[in-house]
């Protein structure tokens, strides 16, 4: 049997390693790479305000916004974390997968990246079509808006790292929960979030970290409906995360921070001549098999 060596002689045997490949490059016709021209034309287009709220400080919203509608998230005072739900609005089993957006575009997106919806349906639920952040790139500490690294925050953390004195009830998981329950979902309903306007990265030993908010008032997100979804946006207790920390003293100290959000959707008013023949909405690939398992249909006669 062979020594395998130790971890001293394998780092002083390793080849240098070439800048690495991305798994998965958007080349052009790929479902990865928008039209930008369709794209750039759905945004600049003659809209009509259909729903328009603010939602207070640490709380939640959910809506629904139908195939084709444009929906915009805003911070109306100032730098404020928005964490952000999507479902198909027809079936909640099909809902934003964070994980395969990550792999497909990077661990923070922006316009003309997309937000894919999970297994077995694996399509867009909707593409980005602007980013008033979009400049912000990579800073000093390697941090950039958007993120997908992350998770929303939730109590169960929260209590676990400082203690049962420490329960709150205003956390985005919590916040998400309330405002799902009046479309029939529940807390299981709730995913991993796309964390709108946050900064975040991840130090040189890998670790996570968070900056501060740079957004400032009028700042905003859109998004193009692939589908009919369902979306629920919570306004993070820990506002633009300039003060953010654990326990209830810090619970007391964020919300210094704290800001509305507010959300708008609207209805395209030329909406067959910009869509025509360019736009045929989302479709699951067009996987038939079984996963390689094979279903008797019944006993055969002997």
């Amino acid at each position: 049997m062979a020594t395998l060596k130790s971890g001293e002689e394998r780092l002083r045997d390793r080849k240098p390693i070439k800048p690495p490949t991305p798994a998965y490059l958007s080349t052009a016709g790929s479902p990865l790479s928008v039209d930008r021209e369709l794209y750039s034309a759905i945004q600049q287009g003659p809209r009509t305000l259909v729903e328009s709220f603010t939602l207070p400080i640490r709380s939640g919203r959910a809506w629904k916004a139908p195939a084709k509608s444009i929906v915009r998230i805003s911070t109306p005072e100032g730098a404020q974390v928005g964490d952000l739900n999507v479902w198909n609005a027809h079936n909640p089993r099909e809902r934003f997968w964070a994980s395969r957006t990550k792999q497909l575009h990077s661990s923070h997106v922006s316009t003309y990246d997309r937000l894919w919806s999970c297994l077995p349906y694996m399509r867009p639920l909707v593409t980005i079509i602007a980013d008033s952040l979009s400049w912000y790139g990579v800073d000093e500490t390697g941090g950039r808006v958007h993120d997908l690294l992350g998770t929303r925050c939730d109590p169960y953390i929260n209590v676990l790292l400082s203690g049962p004195e420490a329960s709150y009830d205003y956390h985005c998981h919590s916040n998400l929960t309330r405002a799902v329950i009046p479309f029939g979902l529940n807390e299981s309903d709730v995913h991993d979030v796309i964390n709108l306007f946050q900064i975040t990265g991840l130090d040189s030993k890998g670790r996570y970290f968070m900056n501060a908010c740079p957004a400032e008032g009028g700042d905003f997100i859109e998004f193009f409906a692939e589908q009919d979804v369902l979306m629920a946006l919570s306004t993070c207790p820990g506002g633009d995360l300039s003060l953010w920390g654990f326990g209830s003293d810090s619970e007391k100290d964020m919300i210094k921070c704290c800001r509305p959000l507010k959300v708008e959707v609207f209805k395209l008013e030329d909406e067959e001549k910009i869509l025509a023949q360019k736009w045929s909405g989302a479709e699951r690939p067009d996987y038939k098999g079984r996963h390689g398992l094979v279903v008797p249909e019944g006993e055969k006669r002997s």
